[in-house]
């Protein structure tokens, strides 16, 4: 089964989410973090499964929420680069991935 790791400020920006779906709704929060696990867990399954955004970077939408995760492949490793809202500007995690 290969490790999943977070880069700090994708594991933060979860966090982030995860109080701002509370504050909209009580237990909501709870839900988005567990739609975020079992993506991960599909991420986990077929890591190859969802088309590139680059040439090692990877998004796998979320079910319920208009989240993606960005992901890479890196030796047996997911590194989990945002869990970013569909609508941001992927500069972001363009940047992030130009300083790994």
């Amino acid at each position: 089964m290969m490790k999943v790791e977070f880069l700090d400020v994708a594991e933060a920006e979860f966090t982030e989410v995860i109080a701002y779906y509370n504050q909209q709704s009580e237990g909501l929060g709870y839900e988005f973090a567990a739609e975020v696990k079992r993506t991960i867990g599909r991420i986990v399954q077929y890591p190859e499964a969802w088309a590139p955004l680059s040439k090692r970077t990877r998004r796998c939408r979320t079910n319920r929420f208009p989240r993606g995760i960005i992901y890479q492949v890196r030796s047996g490793t997911i590194l989990i680069v945002a869990i970013m809202h569909l609508r941001q500007d992927p500069q972001i995690w363009k940047d992030r991935v130009r300083s790994l």
